[in-house]
């Protein structure tokens, strides 16, 4: 009974709050509520002692699913995604369709979990926003690769450097223009410049142009799956005899998507590839900054 009487002037004082859109906590204003009473003679010690006490003596009890919820938003979300992208991968090893890649495969059975779960964005990102740091590390784990193949850039450093800036100028401009003639809203455009470099480029990319990372991303994962399968049909129409124009076909068209199909081509293919996807999302963190600025103004 006289929890009762508590919880109702905790949620009167929460109704007060929310119809007066006053910057005070209901709770706040339901304890000022019975520190009134009480000091007025109104409301005697006796009627509220009991509940209060036992309230404030099991207050840890309500905790409880609070934290609760913290640790299953930290471990579960990130397990199911190491888990999706597991199960991606390897059926992707041994089918190689492009549905099973794990750029779409992945994220297909997390939105999946998380309607059955009837879980919303917020949810997943408030227990796996660690995985999306660890894109800072990936850019920097690429001066191995950048390194390795020191000797491949020294002898077609002009051909890749004038192709990977024609190609990331054209890509973003064409971006840029194709999101204008659909009178899309300034953050969506910006969102989808960056869409031809590999994830952790554009994510970075897209937040100093002030776009949305998280839609980026899903212009990158669309850019890269439709690259790789169209790059597959230009494959075979085209007269692509170097190795070089062929990895440098996937590197820049699909980014990684593209590595990864370019390396079912030839080992030497996948490397350039790799090589071009590199040093096309340098490029872009260098140009597409000072190329959105000029188009946007």
């Amino acid at each position: 009974m006289q929890i009762g009487v508590i919880a109702s002037f905790a949620w009167a004082g929460q109704a007060l709050a929310q119809w007066g859109n006053l910057p005070v906590p209901g709770s706040v204003l339901g304890l000022t509520m019975v520190l009134l009473l009480l000091a007025s003679g109104v409301m005697r010690v006796n009627h509220i002692r009991r509940g209060a006490s036992w309230l404030l003596a099991e207050m840890l009890l309500f905790f409880v699913p609070a934290v609760l919820a913290d640790v299953v938003a930290l471990v579960f979300w990130p397990l199911a995604t190491v888990m999706a992208y597991v199960c991606a991968r390897a059926v992707y090893r041994r089918r190689g369709y492009w549905w099973s890649s794990t750029l779409v495969m992945a994220p297909a059975l997390l939105l999946a979990l998380a309607l059955c779960l009837h879980a919303g964005y917020a949810d997943y990102m408030r227990g796996s926003h660690w995985l999306m740091a660890m894109l800072s590390p990936v850019i920097v784990s690429f001066a191995l690769p950048l390194y390795q193949e020191r000797a491949l850039i020294r002898r077609y450093w002009p051909i890749l450097l004038v192709g990977v800036t024609v190609g990331s100028t054209i890509a973003g401009v064409s971006a840029w223009l194709l999101a204008s003639w659909l009178d899309l809203p300034a953050e969506v455009r910006m969102s989808l410049v960056p869409r031809s470099v590999a994830t952790p480029f554009a994510m970075t990319l897209s937040s100093k142009l002030g776009g949305v990372p998280d839609l980026t991303a899903v212009f990158v994962i669309v850019t890269g799956v439709l690259g790789a399968l169209m790059g597959q049909t230009l494959h075979r129409w085209l007269p692509l005899r170097s190795s070089l124009a062929r990895g440098a076909l996937f590197g820049m068209g699909a980014h990684g998507a593209g590595a990864a199909k370019a390396r079912e081509l030839a080992a030497e293919e996948g490397s350039i590839a790799g090589l071009v996807m590199v040093l096309a999302g340098l490029s872009n963190v260098l140009i597409t900054p000072g190329v959105a600025y000029l188009l946007a103004s």
